[in-house]
């Protein structure tokens, strides 16, 4: 693995580069609260089907590249960064995957952005403009959107990081009990607790607001697979079956009833097979 340091309009970005030179680029989109991290189990599978996978600590993550405004997280700019990444490593297009916050930077680049997207792959997320009209008529996703609005305030990084973290220790307990081992969740904190990290990474809530105006992302036409876990409270079952209206290319929904919202870090291996099923479908992976 090679650790590059990228600069971006003032911005540099850590990103790990790991797999078959010759490899077709797979490029790993992180969500909240994780890192770069969220792939190491991931991508060992892509790299043995002869993928190349690019996988940065995003805009507020990265050392680097934390600015203070709530404005600089938005997500033209979270794109921006994954394409300018692209660009400096001479990468046309990629195979995009994003969990989380990630996803939604996957679904815009599909719909924004679509020469340089291959294929996409969305986990847990669904296509942004399928969940907001789920969240304007739909009881089960108002609830499961609840928790928005408690990181969207301004005192949320605070409230997490007061009496050493003790309420960011109970956030991953709960949110990955079962799924995280010790060692994932110390990892996580220990992230996040730096100093100005949790409050970048939650601007990108601030940022882009998933309660409010509609996004408008559009239509995505390059091959697509979501996949998500019923467990996962965040999102309501309309945002789910909603997504494939906003799909017009090949779309593949895969239902993984066994996992919570940590897939990555649960079920690696079958997210890996989803990622190299497409890149295979166009001839890119073994």
């Amino acid at each position: 693995m090679t650790l590059h340091r990228i600069p971006l309009g003032g911005l540099t970005f850590d990103v790990d580069v790991d797999g078959p030179a010759d490899g077709a680029p797979v490029l790993l989109l992180h969500g909240f609260p994780h890192s770069r991290q969220s792939w190491v189990d991931v991508a060992p599978i892509l790299h043995d089907a002869g993928l190349r996978t690019i996988a940065p600590d995003q805009r507020g993550y990265s050392d680097g590249a934390r600015p203070a405004n709530v404005a600089d997280y938005a997500l033209p700019l979270l794109a921006g960064d994954a394409l300018g990444v692209l660009d400096a490593l001479g990468i046309e297009s990629a195979h995009v995957v994003g969990h989380d916050w990630g996803a939604a930077v996957a679904w815009y680049l599909g719909a924004r952005h679509k020469d340089r997207v291959r294929s996409l792959v969305a986990l847990a997320i669904p296509h942004l403009d399928a969940y907001q009209h789920a969240f304007r008529v739909d009881e089960e996703q108002q609830h499961g959107s609840q928790y928005v609005e408690m990181l969207m305030s301004s005192g949320s990084a605070q409230a997490f990081l007061a009496d050493d973290a003790a309420q960011l220790w109970a956030w991953f307990a709960q949110a990955g009990e079962g799924v995280l081992t010790h060692e994932q969740v110390e990892r996580y904190v220990h992230k996040h607790s730096q100093p100005g990290v949790l409050d970048a990474a939650l601007n990108w809530y601030r940022a882009n607001n998933l309660l409010g105006e509609p996004f408008e992302f559009g239509a995505v036409s390059v091959p697509t697979t979501f996949v998500w876990s019923p467990s996962d409270t965040a999102v309501s079952k309309l945002s789910v079956e909603k997504t494939v209206e906003y799909v017009t290319g090949p779309y593949r929904l895969i239902t993984l009833p066994e996992t919570s919202h940590w897939q990555p870090q649960q079920a690696p291996r079958a997210v890996a097979e989803e990622i190299v099923r497409l890149a295979a479908e166009q001839g890119d992976a073994l």
